[in-house]
């Protein structure tokens, strides 16, 4: 009996026993609790920044959101068993929600099924079982919300949104979960004071860790999907209509080939199409959440950072190093290489090295994670990266552009070379498809369509 099974007999039942919400002048208090009974107890919680003269007391679509962003952190916690039974004691799913959150939990623990060779299957992995109602007496609410909510995670991603949109001259406010110093310097330097970035605080519980220690199962949770509910809880509080992600095209490719298998499913274009729908449905808030980036892939966007030299020295991507304070680039890792691969086409190797804090290009180390990237192993680094053949056309570019500047290739590119891959008498036509490419799987209104294609032109 393997691992999977051990637990899930251990732990038959995960239950969502409640959520709880409570106002101070200045905050909403959010906190839930969730169990595996005679096993663990959990309760994470969240702390929203509550504007002046609002209140929620009473507020059906409140609590909705609530419930709903209670959902999605539920599953960081069911996975330390995969119990076969979900019992949702507080709140209400109809038959069409609980297939929606199956297939969100489905899909996106996708990544943790494969790393931990679990064999679950769409029927089977959960049954969910909602057990409770909302209070008879709440009243849906009905608001006219206007301007943008930019969610920012310091990287080149959301701050290229920002400042287009800025630009533009659309009212923007910020979104983070914690406080991170890359995202206050992406607000600063796109012109914005401090003040128009909102922190919600997330408390994670960490008995989790301590089931982890003791062999319980652990990876890869559909962690954009909190992003998602808890931005909509901050846009609803504070009266805004766009979400705004930066989610690009790349976000759709598998990480793994041949297999439905994506790191990023939370962030592909099918989780935004499936949370606009049911943010329409069930949640009613008359926001709309869209990604601004998704008709871009990774490269193009690349080539349209780097033009906003002021970011350069600001932004951050490391996942490791985020959790150091301040956030650092880890320049270890496969998010450190590919950022690093994805802008060396436009960027001198010395900016590269000053960016990063290390010479990447000539690490042994990353010659693994390099392989990974350029689609030479089994499956992509299980990460937030671009696809296989943009970072070959990367390369490519940047082999070309080092030769003709009489440099000294770095070991990773005599690696590409000594492979075979590099071949610059197609490189021109694929660049030139790949800058003028328009995916148009998107949810853009055309405001913003507009917005995003004259910086395009303007840029690329």
């Amino acid at each position: 009996m393997g691992k999977y099974e051990k637990f899930r007999a251990e732990a038959p039942v995960f239950v969502y026993k409640s959520y709880s919400i409570k106002e101070t002048a200045d905050t909403i208090e959010v906190g839930y609790e969730f169990e595996f009974p005679n096993l663990a107890k959990f309760t994470p919680g969240w702390t929203f920044r509550k504007p002046e003269d609002i209140t929620v007391k009473g507020d059906l679509t409140f609590e909705r959101l609530v419930f709903s962003l209670g959902m999605a952190e539920a599953v960081s916690y069911w996975k330390a068993a995969c119990s076969p039974v979900c019992r949702v004691e507080c709140g209400e799913l109809d038959s069409e929600q609980i297939q929606w959150w199956k297939k969100l939990w489905f899909l996106g623990l996708g990544e943790l099924f494969f790393v931990n060779g679990i064999k679950a299957d769409f029927e089977s992995f959960v049954d969910i079982v909602p057990t409770g109602s909302f209070d008879s007496s709440l009243t849906e609410s009905k608001r006219q919300p206007s301007g943008c909510l930019v969610p920012i995670g310091g990287g080149k991603d959301s701050a290229l949104t920002l400042e287009t949109l800025v630009n533009a001259g659309m009212k923007c406010r910020c979104y983070s979960i914690n406080k991170r110093r890359s995202i206050i310097d992406t607000v600063t330097a796109a012109g914005l004071s401090e003040d128009a970035l909102i922190i919600s605080q997330r408390h994670f519980d960490r008995s989790l860790i301590e089931l982890n220690n003791k062999g319980y199962i652990n990876g890869h949770t559909p962690f954009s999907s909190i992003v998602a509910f808890s931005a909509e809880i901050t846009a609803y509080l504070n009266g805004l209509k766009y979400l705004v992600l930066s989610n690009e095209s790349s976000a759709n490719e598998s990480t793994v080939v041949g297999q439905d298998v994506n790191h990023q499913y939370s962030k592909s274009f099918e989780f935004e199409q499936d949370f606009h729908s049911y943010e329409e449905k069930y949640l009613r808030t008359g926001q709309y959440y869209f990604s601004f980036l998704r008709p871009l892939a990774e490269f193009q966007i690349a080539k349209m950072f780097v033009s906003h030299r002021k970011y350069l020295s600001v932004f951050r991507s490391c996942n490791l190093g985020s959790k150091v304070s301040p956030d650092i680039w880890c320049g270890e890792c496969p998010k450190c290489l590919f950022v690093c691969l994805i802008l060396s086409p436009f960027l001198s190797l010395s900016e590269l090295s000053g960016i990063f804090g290390r010479d990447m290009l000539n690490d042994e180390k990353m010659k693994e994670y390099f392989i990974e990237l350029i689609g030479q192993s089994e499956h992509k680094p299980f990460e937030c990266v671009g696809s296989i053949d943009e970072v070959n056309l990367a390369v490519t570019l940047a082999i070309r552009r080092l030769e003709q500047e009489g440099e000294k290739l770095p070991m990773l590119f005599e690696e590409y070379k000594k492979r075979g891959l590099y071949h610059p008498e197609t490189v021109d036509a694929l660049n030139e498809k790949c800058c003028g490419s328009y995916n148009d799987e998107n949810l853009l209104p055309e405001e913003f369509k507009n917005i995003l294609t004259n910086e395009m032109e303007r840029l690329l």
